[in-house]
């Protein structure tokens, strides 16, 4: 663990209290709201030294340490894109964070444009695995051999079979896929959209896969959703744009909250 992961842990923990935390959570694009739910204490992003900045719209950059549904979280309000810095790492220092805070498991989120017209903006879908389609990886320039991290059970099994049985429970649609991580900022054209779904991706979006190798690296344990608000280029006639997004993003982000909650709920 570096050491200014070590340094912010402790000035978390001075802040926040030493009680380690269980599960980490970053939230995507209309999810930010649920930072808001924890009952604890709220940090922002530029107040903790060498922290990447979320500089998104439709994200809020805090981080918030505390309780939710009786189970001790941290909550990243906002995440920092390799799109906004080029660099794939961008999250390490987050995550290395949440690591030295206690955690044992990650919750990810996003917001993703569908490939498949069974799985349409509003619905969720459960990453099973995914495909790094921008060939960029954040454990470039890592000098121990523990860079070679094994990525065949990169989703953890038993979380996503807890949520999928709260789906089935709650009556939430919840259909397991594959995520392609594109690097944006712009948005795919149809050629590549079509190149993707021959590859056997489900979803593509601007994020998450370099938080799933960097939290694989660091012993982690992920489940990760996207919340899909379009279909991707050339499946329909709707203008994709950011604006978009964050419109639709909300639609499957009440349900996503409800899954989330159950699941902490039974820790």
């Amino acid at each position: 663990m570096s050491k200014n992961a070590e340094a912010l842990a402790r000035q978390v923990r001075d802040l926040a209290g030493a009680e380690p935390v269980e599960v980490g959570l970053v939230l995507g694009s209309g999810l930010g709201h649920l930072a808001e739910t924890v009952d604890g204490v709220s940090i922002p992003y530029d107040q903790l030294d060498g922290f990447p900045q979320a500089h998104v719209s439709g994200h809020n950059p805090k981080l918030v340490i505390g309780q939710l549904e009786g189970t001790r979280v941290a909550v990243f309000g906002g995440r920092s894109h390799y799109y906004e810095n080029g660099k794939a790492d961008a999250m390490r220092l987050p995550l290395e964070l949440l690591k030295e805070l206690g955690a044992d498991r990650l919750i990810l989120t996003n917001a993703a444009g569908s490939m498949r017209l069974d799985i349409p903006p509003g619905e969720l879908m459960l990453i099973s695995d995914h495909i790094n389609f921008s060939g960029l990886n954040p454990l470039i320039g890592e000098a121990s051999d523990e860079r070679f991290v094994p990525m065949g059970g990169a989703y953890d099994a038993d979380m996503q079979s807890a949520f999928s049985a709260i789906a089935k429970d709650e009556g939430i649609t919840l259909t397991p896929g594959i995520y392609a991580w594109y690097s944006g900022p712009s948005f795919e054209t149809p050629a590549e959209i079509r190149a993707i779904r021959t590859l056997g991706a489900d979803a593509v979006g601007m994020s998450t896969v370099p938080e799933v190798i960097l939290a694989r690296f660091l012993g982690l344990r992920v489940a990760a959703f996207s919340t899909i608000t379009n279909m991707a280029q050339g499946l329909s006639d709707e203008a994709i744009s950011h604006e978009h997004t964050k419109a639709m993003a909300p639609l499957g982000a009440e349900k996503l909250e409800k899954l989330v909650r159950r699941y902490l709920t039974r820790d």
